[in-house]
């Protein structure tokens, strides 16, 4: 049964810095993208950043010199590293993993910048 478990929300003033992190496990195929969706109150789900096996990034333009995704093939976690917070980037930040077959989500992570 394949898991994605993701920690590290939590408040924050506007201008600070927090990082999250999503530690997948129970595939047993190779997680190939691996990326960081967000949705705030009201709004559709949207893609802030993702990070393909070999490392190749793609990022929201709003987000771009701000947020960093990385990850950790061994340990199959991936991590957004959030500096220069807002409030706009309050939302619940979901983990996504896609396997050649399949894609899973996390259960989310609440980021909340206050200003």
């Amino acid at each position: 049964q394949v898991q994605l478990v993701e920690s590290g929300g939590g408040l924050v003033q506007a201008g600070g810095s927090r990082r999250i992190s999503c530690a997948a496990s129970g595939s047993r195929f190779r997680f190939n993208a691996m990326g960081w969706y967000r949705q705030a109150p009201g709004e559709s789900r949207e893609l802030v950043a993702a990070i393909t096996h070999g490392g190749t990034t793609t990022y929201r333009g709003s987000v771009k010199g701000r947020l960093t995704i990385s990850r950790d093939n061994a340990k199959n976690t991936v991590y957004l590293q959030m500096n220069s917070l807002k409030p706009e980037d309050t939302a619940v930040y979901y983990c996504n993993a896609s396997t050649e077959l399949v894609g899973y989500w996390g259960q989310g992570t609440q980021v909340t910048v206050s200003s």
